[in-house]
């Protein structure tokens, strides 16, 4: 009897099985191939945005109404990582600057501080220490505009919600405090201007010390006499040398807090205590009514770079260095500035 075609259409050959196995097979390896790289592009993803972030924050002064995230210190955060809680290191370096000191930023980041965020972290994790710009805002939009073409490229700012003003100083260095430590867990908050020449190994091992008081005030103090009006300030030398004294503070080109200082500061309305016309005597008031441990180092406050140097700027002829963008660049090219042993300097 033949075969009954029903039966022998009904069979496939098995070439076209073998095939139609092979296809299927193929779409699951594909498919599931597809799977895993997205869930490992996912877990990329989540991780980068996790280790990735600005370094620059704005801080402001909270207003009514606002929904960005305040800090219990009443300061309202955005761009950045204050979301992420208070960073922990030994020391926050804040580098006042101003509008009008776009040169010496350009020779600070070819000095000793670096100019991209990978040297600053290196640096971070060299000495405990970070390292920020401090500027307040101006009403000229088109200073505002090159700020933020700056802070894009080099990523390093602290900007504060405070009129950038030489007259005003005083309120913008409590802001800076205070805005300091909503965002960094520091045992030191150290105010620090863009033109002097710092060692940052050598200011690490300084901050790093013990110390039997838990409230310390440390820079280069002197004794000189208080005018608050701007237009007698040229009498100031003479003044002390004629014998004018008042209370001790530090220098204004670089000086620090302990933590328990700032804290108290912090607690602080802005409106609270004195405020002169200048910055360090205004520090140095308040340090004294808050019976703070003065600490005197004159490596803070050092002509030229020598084996025990922290700080170098060109007192007393200047507040700072003379010529700071030149300056700068002079000194870093000194193996005196730059290469010689980190030594712990002796108090005077």
């Amino acid at each position: 009897m033949p075969s009954s075609p029903k039966f022998f259409h009904a069979r496939q050959p098995p070439s076209g099985r073998r095939s139609t196995v092979l296809i299927i097979c193929f779409c699951l390896v594909f498919g599931l191939s597809g799977f895993v790289f997205g869930l490992v592009a996912l877990h990329s993803s989540q991780y980068n945005c996790l280790t990735t972030h600005s370094r620059s924050v704005r801080v402001v002064w909270e207003r009514i109404g606002s929904t960005t995230r305040t800090s219990q210190n009443g300061l309202v955060f955005s761009d950045g990582d204050a979301n992420s809680g208070r960073h922990k290191v030994m020391g926050f370096v804040g580098i006042q600057t101003g509008f009008g000191s776009v040169g010496r930023r350009e020779s600070l980041r070819k000095t000793w501080m670096p100019s991209d965020a990978q040297g600053l972290q290196r640096l971070e994790e060299a000495t405990g220490l970070a390292f920020r710009f401090i500027i307040g805002k101006s009403k000229d939009k088109a200073q505002m505009l090159e700020l933020g073409k700056e802070v894009a490229k080099y990523d390093d700012f602290l900007l504060l919600d405070i009129e950038e003003e030489y007259s005003k100083l005083p309120y913008k260095t409590l802001a800076f405090f205070k805005a300091a430590y909503a965002l960094f867990d520091s045992d030191f908050y150290v105010k620090a201007d863009d033109d002097i020449y710092l060692r940052p190994d050598r200011l690490s091992t300084l901050l790093a010390k013990e110390r039997s008081h838990s409230q310390t005030y440390l820079g280069c103090m002197k004794k000189g006499p208080v005018f608050t009006d701007p237009k007698l300030k040229w009498f100031e030398p003479l003044a002390y040398l004629l014998g004018s004294e008042y209370f001790l503070h530090a220098y204004g080109p670089i000086y620090a807090l302990s933590a328990d200082v700032v804290a108290s500061l912090v607690a602080l309305r802005n409106n609270s205590f004195r405020m002169f016309s200048n910055e360090d005597v205004t520090i140095g008031a308040w340090m004294l009514a808050m019976n703070v441990n003065h600490e005197n180092n004159q490596a803070l406050c050092s002509p030229e770079c020598t084996s025990s140097s922290i700080a170098v700027w060109d007192i007393p002829k200047c507040s700072g260095l003379c010529n700071p963008e030149k300056k700068l660049l002079e000194l870093h090219q000194k193996d005196s500035c730059t290469k010689s042993p980190t030594m712990e300097s002796d108090d005077d």
